[in-house]
């Protein structure tokens, strides 16, 4: 028997928890952080001494940053993605279910009554949505931030700095967003299970920071031979083969398959976990 009108289908709306996340100050702040830092960038290389490249080496997305606006996007990216971006992606991610719990809160909307797998799915859905929010707004800022300032040129490749025209990469630079969003479904997923497992926002966001940089420096150790391409910071910087001449996809195939597996089986723990867990608080 369930009380007249309850229909658990419509509890928890997404445009409820959609509002709640919104007006919460770390979002105000994560996006703030997010869209200044292109800008922040754009003034460094204005005001700061001019990098100088010896012509004795490849040149690096740092060397080109200057030459257009999708190279300056290329490489506020690659700056921000293995760190920035994935403290963005695990304070929407990991601290959506354990906050409810750390304000005692949790158990009320349990009490509401909203179904657990519901709950979870509605908070998951919209931290995913934030999260992927936050990965294009930074490029897309930057490729704003770089045209007004450096100008709309065709993209040069580091290393080699052939040039490829602007037509031809701006789909390209697509694709590299994409890549980076899928990328960061693991530290969306590592970050949703600790979410479900502690009280503590702060530990669930640390420890999925934490142990992505522990996954960068074992991939920095040669020892581990081909074990390190199962990391699942490996295959982050792949991207960067799709904006050669002769674009090169197969690391990044890879990456997404990696990322993928990894999501789908933290996220499946997420739920299991949740639907079993004693929710005291």
């Amino acid at each position: 028997m369930t009380a007249a009108g309850y229909a658990p289908g419509r509890t928890l709306p997404l445009r409820v928890e959609i509002v709640r996340q919104f007006r919460r100050r770390r979002t105000m702040v994560m996006f703030g952080l997010l869209l200044a830092l292109p800008w922040i960038l754009v003034l460094a290389f204005q005001f700061g001494p001019a990098g100088r490249n010896s012509g004795q080496g490849a040149l690096r997305l740092s060397d080109l940053a200057t030459q257009g606006g999708l190279n300056f996007a290329a490489f506020a990216l690659s700056v921000s993605a293995s760190f920035l971006l994935v403290v963005a992606v695990a304070l929407f991610c990991g601290d959506t279910v354990a906050s409810e719990a750390s304000w005692s809160s949790l158990r009320y909307l349990l009490a509401a009554p909203v179904p657990r797998d519901r709950l979870l799915r509605q908070k998951l859905i919209v931290s995913l949505g934030y999260s992927a929010a936050g990965v294009i707004a930074l490029p897309l800022m930057a490729l704003l931030a770089g045209t007004l300032v450096f100008g709309w040129h065709d993209i040069r490749v580091p290393g080699t700095g052939e040039m490829i025209s602007a037509s031809a990469a701006l789909p390209k630079f697509g694709l590299v967003i994409a890549y980076a969003l899928v990328s960061q479904l693991v530290v969306a997923a590592l970050a949703f299970l600790l979410s479900v497992s502690t009280d503590s926002p702060l530990g669930a966001v640390g420890g999925a920071v934490g142990l992505v940089i522990v996954s960068s420096i074992l991939q920095a150790v040669e020892a581990l031979g081909g074990l390190r391409e199962f990391l699942p910071t490996f295959w982050n910087t792949a991207w960067l083969d799709a904006l050669a001449p002769q674009p090169d996809y197969s690391g990044m195939v890879k990456g997404v398959a990696v990322a993928v597996t990894y999501s789908v089986i933290l996220f499946a723990i997420a739920f299991r976990r949740f639907r079993r867990k004693d929710v005291v608080s």
